[in-house]
């Protein structure tokens, strides 16, 4: 599969608003019941697709994306990206990330001279860096706290 990343036009985005909120209804209703299949169809088909509620929230956060105009980008978990790739994701420098790879904070394996991260790894490692910080920040506001630095 490969990674699609399109702008989202005015019309696109419009129909997307419309729709946004009828899909979130639906997978708010499909929870609830603890439903695992969705079935579909699709306007001037006969047919129906069936999906799963994985694919319907995923359905779901794409759309709501592309109401507020957002670009939409598609990449497997298990794909390999380049330290350039993950800089972006993190939102660091391309230097940084290969700081955090040598000391092995995220796994990556070099093919040549060039090193690939697995997207999923990297994920995992921004989420335990994102769970991190909130502990941090929530003990520093703690203290602030007991300290009466302007905290009620």
């Amino acid at each position: 599969m490969s990674t699609i990343i399109q702008k989202i036009n005015k019309s696109d985005q419009k129909l997307a608003r419309l729709s946004a909120k009828i899909l979130s209804e639906s997978e708010e209703k499909a929870s609830k019941n603890k439903t695992e299949a969705i079935k579909l169809s699709i306007h001037g088909s006969e047919e129906v697709v069936i999906i799963p509620l994985k694919a319907l929230k995923l359905l779901n956060a794409i759309i709501s994306n592309m109401a507020q105009g957002k670009s939409i980008a598609l990449i497997p978990t298990e794909a390999e990206i380049s330290t350039q790739q993950a800089a972006e994701i993190l939102n660091v420098s391309r230097p940084h990330v290969i700081k955090l790879l040598e000391k092995g904070e995220i796994p990556y394996k070099k093919v040549g001279s060039h090193r690939r991260i697995l997207l999923q790894d990297l994920l995992e490692y921004e989420a335990n860096f994102k769970s991190d910080r909130r502990k941090k920040l929530d003990t520093l506001a703690r203290e602030a706290q007991l300290l009466k630095f302007g905290y009620e």
